[in-house]
C-alpha cells in the first residue's frame, strides 16, 4: 500500500508548496502595496491577492480530505490526476482573481468541477 500512495503524497506535498507560494505572493503585495499586518484591507490590488490566498486555503483541506479518501477508496491513479487538475485549476484561479475579480471565475469552476469528480470518487 505505502508505494501505492506515493502518488497521493506527491501531490499533496505539491498542494502545500502551492499553498506556501500564495501565502508569499500576498507578503510580497503586502510590502508593495504598503499594507502592515494585521490589516487586511488596502487598495483593491492587494485586496484582491488577500481574497485569493485565503479562498485557496478555505479549500485545501477539503481538497486533502477527497484526495486522500477518493485514492485509497477508488483509484490512486485517477485520484492524484484529478489533484493535479485542481491544483492547476487553483493557480489559475489565484492568479485570475489577482488580475481582476472577474478573472476567478472560469478557473473557480473548474476546480469545483474537480472537487466535485473527487467526492464522487471518495
Amino acid at each position: 500500500m505505502l508505494d501505492e500512495a506515493v502518488s497521493l503524497g506527491a501531490v499533496t506535498v505539491l498542494g502545500v508548496l502551492e499553498q506556501a507560494y500564495f501565502s508569499l505572493q500576498v507578503i510580497y503585495a503586502r510590502r508593495k502595496y504598503s499594507v502592515s499586518p494585521p490589516a487586511t484591507t488596502g487598495p483593491p490590488e492587494f485586496e484582491r491577492v488577500f481574497r485569493a490566498q485565503a479562498n485557496c486555503s478555505e479549500y485545501f483541506p477539503i481538497f486533502i480530505t477527497v484526495l486522500w479518501t477518493a485514492g485509497v477508496f477508488f483509484s490512486q491513479g485517477l485520484s492524484s490526476v484529478c489533484g493535479l487538475l485542481y491544483l492547476y485549476g487553483r493557480l489559475q484561479y489565484f492568479h485570475g482573481y489577482s488580475q481582476s475579480a472577474q478573472g476567478r471565475l472560469a478557473p473557480l469552476y473548474f476546480s469545483a468541477q474537480i472537487l466535485w469528480v473527487l467526492i464522487g470518487f471518495s
